[in-house]
């Protein structure tokens, strides 16, 4: 069984918001093994969401659309719809009544365009939004299905959970289609690919790969097609822990798992306390590991020391090594994870210095250069990268990169 997911809005087109309903409501199709073979937008204009209907009935079963239901000017989806349908619109009195209920008793009056909100197109079926005023519908045409819901994404999240994906469910037409996410740090896509090429080449036929990089991160989504659950469930797992054992370094967990998690959780298991000294990641190293609750059983705090004075002052970085190599060296990070140890008393420490840009770059030492040490008493390893020259992506993928060093670290400490 084939969707496609057809979005109705200016304010997308314009950018004004983002699209969040057609990644949540792809994830809830899949999980059920229908394939969203494309996603549309199109503006609030009648001619665009006809044509747009009638385009992605040419590609799939079934059209899930969202937008323009409401009872404003703007809202034209349910004309376009009936037009498209070639029929006309008829007063429901079960979607007026679900109205008065909502308002009422909130001494809320109600307007002529209300009432027309009741008006939908022929030979459709309801359904109900348990979180406001506009009904999702429900047509049969052609052998296909055509379904329409509000943008508001708890609307729309509403009518799908409890009106549209317990009888997609049902349907013995979906294939079964299984997921599984490898979540890696350490290395880039193309290196990881070669790393499997020979396992992937191996793959049967329903089994496939997808690399999906991010900020010093790539996730290897490994996805298994068929009609058997059960044999398509034991080919993932043997894919999973094949892709998994060869490159056992890089895996840090599964599925929707963060850096920070990952790292929580070691600490946590292990008894073992962490803290930061940040100076070009401002705070955002700590922001990450302070995201996660629980975070409190093993961070105990940071040291954002943004100025050499402060560097100096709190983490005792020596002047002369500051004026030998300059703040952005890994003499000058090793100090400030020794520092981090004696002043926040933890076990480990994580310390980043660079030039985050876009400005203070030189020849030797460019706007992307990011020094990063990581250590307990006595063992420090250090490190310099080189990312973008995008201020936010720098600071990002250093902090990503310091995380994935401190797991690491921390993961390789013997514990007496």
């Amino acid at each position: 069984m084939k969707a496609t997911i057809l979005t109705i809005g200016d304010e997308i087109l314009i950018g004004q918001i983002i699209d969040t309903n057609a990644a949540w409501m792809s994830q809830k199709l899949t999980a059920l093994g229908i394939s969203v073979v494309e996603r549309v937008t199109v503006s609030d204009e009648h001619k665009p969401i006809v044509d747009a209907i009638r385009y992605c009935l040419g590609q799939s079963d079934i059209v899930l659309m969202t937008g323009g239901l409401g009872p404003t000017k703007d809202d034209i989806t349910k004309v376009a719809i009936a037009d498209y349908l070639g029929v006309g619109m008829e007063f429901h009195e079960e979607v007026f009544e679900n109205i008065k209920k909502i308002f009422i008793p909130r001494n809320i009056p109600l307007s002529d365009a209300h009432k027309d909100q009741c008006y939908l197109p022929e030979k459709v079926e309801v359904l109900k939004n348990s979180m406001g005023t506009a009904p999702g519908m429900l047509w049969q045409h052609e052998g296909k299905q055509i379904v329409s819901m509000p943008g508001v994404p708890y609307e729309m999240k509403a009518i799908m959970s409890e009106q549209l994906l317990p009888r997609l469910a049902q349907r013995p037409d979906r294939k079964v289609i299984l997921h599984k996410t490898i979540m890696t740090a350490g290395m880039g896509e193309s290196s990881i690919a070669d790393e499997i090429e020979d396992i992937v080449d191996g793959f049967d036929k329903e089994l496939s790969i997808a690399y999906l990089p991010g900020l010093a991160q790539v996730r290897l989504r490994i996805t298994a097609k068929g009609d058997d659950e059960s044999l398509l469930q034991s080919k993932l797992d043997q894919a999973i822990t094949r892709v998994s054992e060869r490159i056992s370094d890089l895996v840090y967990g599964y599925d929707e798992i963060s850096l920070q998690e990952a790292l929580q959780q070691i600490c946590i298991d292990r008894g073992l306390t962490v803290g930061t000294a940040e100076s070009c990641t401002g705070g955002y190293l700590s922001h990450l590991m302070t995201s996660i609750s629980g975070s409190s059983a093993y961070y105990q705090g940071s040291a954002i020391t943004y100025s050499n004075a402060l560097k100096q002052k709190m983490l005792g970085v020596k002047e002369d090594t500051l004026k030998a190599y300059g703040a952005v060296s890994e003499q000058v990070v090793k100090e400030m994870v020794e520092g981090a140890i004696q002043l926040l008393g933890v076990d480990f420490a994580v310390a980043t210095s660079g030039v985050a840009g876009p400005t203070g770059g030189t020849e030797a030492k460019p706007v992307g250069t990011v020094c990063i040490a990581v250590g307990s008493h006595g063992v420090i390893e250090t490190r310099t990268i080189l990312a973008s020259k995008d201020r936010s992506k720098n600071i990002a993928y250093a902090s990503n990169q310091a995380l994935n060093m401190l797991r690491k670290c921390v993961l390789q400490a013997k514990i007496s």
